[in-house]
């Protein structure tokens, strides 16, 4: 297996590949939920089976506040109702995963900034359980990194990091494998070394799901961001490969923009152009169903070719 890395590219660059590709975004839809009075569900996790249930978690918010619930939620005629009995988890930004057959939920907590008046902290926080209806706490994460993630290697485990400021700058990808999640510590995400040359320090990135292809390579979900010169922010959905084995990992390729998806609300002006990747739902199709959080605000799906299907034929 052989990947291929260039020099850092820029979301200004990544974009200009993007269009050059004229890749295709159909079936957009807007996800409909209720039984959360007026409060925005955004940030989505992909479909995902529980007790013969397919379900999705969301964030849901309220406009005008950061302070979120993870609620799971179930299709009932066309539209996404919380489940009966399912657990709410007090985070944002969901995300699952299963590692060795058992359910892992993880998201990100807040808390009141230690020495900043009204400010907040982040810490992302794993729960696991057989389902998750048995869901427990089992792994709190550093102090200030949000975009933790694990991912079932078969023989280990696969831990992706995102620190911020003096070794991550605005945040920046890790990558470490250990034996099994008894393994999982702070130091050990601190210490995790960072896959150098995927962002300029002006700009910032995490993953949102890793993929095991067939080959052994992982397949990262994930996002790139940057600002403007108003301040504005831009995420775009990204994907790259790694190989477990030996770090090698390859070039960062976007496979969406906001304009490929609904028109609809922001929560502020700055976040219009923001499409957070929640997860992705391979098919035996060459296709891909999409679950992104858009401006802060919505949740869409979307289908676009499988990104991750070339490096599996590595």
């Amino acid at each position: 297996m052989k990947l291929s890395k260039s020099a850092v590219k820029t979301c200004e660059q990544l974009l200009m590949e993007y269009a050059m590709k004229d890749a295709a975004v159909t079936d957009v839809a807007k996800l409909i939920f209720t039984g959360v009075g007026d409060k925005d569900v955004y940030n989505i996790t992909a479909l995902f089976e529980d007790e013969k249930d397919w379900v999705i978690a969301g964030r849901v918010e309220s406009r005008d506040s950061e302070h979120s619930d993870v609620v799971f939620f179930v299709e009932r005629d066309g539209v996404w109702v919380p489940r009966e009995g399912a657990p709410t988890l007090e985070l944002q930004d969901p995300f699952f995963t299963k590692i060795n057959g058992e359910l892992i939920v993880g998201g990100v907590q807040i808390y009141p900034h230690p020495t900043k008046a009204e400010g907040l902290m982040w810490r992302t926080v794993f729960y696991r359980g057989k389902n998750i209806a048995n869901l427990e706490l089992f792994f709190t994460g550093p102090d200030g990194m949000k975009d933790l993630r694990l991912v079932d290697l078969k023989d280990g485990v696969g831990v992706l990091t995102r620190p911020q400021g003096d070794k991550g700058g605005r945040g920046k990808i890790g990558f470490t494998r250990i034996a099994s999640l008894d393994e999982l510590s702070i130091p050990l995400i601190e210490e995790t070394p960072l896959l150098e040359g995927q962002f300029i320090d002006a700009e910032w990135g995490g993953a949102n799901e890793a993929h095991l292809l067939k080959n052994g390579l992982l397949g990262v979900l994930g996002h790139i961001a940057s600002f403007d010169d108003a301040g504005d922010r831009h995420y775009y959905p990204m994907v790259f490969a790694i190989d477990p084995a030996t770090g090698v990992y390859s070039d960062i390729q976007l496979i969406a923009v906001r304009n490929q998806f609904l028109p609809g609300v922001a929560k502020r002006a700055d976040l219009e152009d923001v499409v957070f990747s929640g997860g992705l739902v391979r098919h035996k199709d060459g296709t891909a169903h999409l679950y992104a959080g858009i401006s802060d605000a919505e949740a869409q799906r979307a289908t676009i070719p499988d990104p991750f299907a070339p490096f599996e034929i590595l």
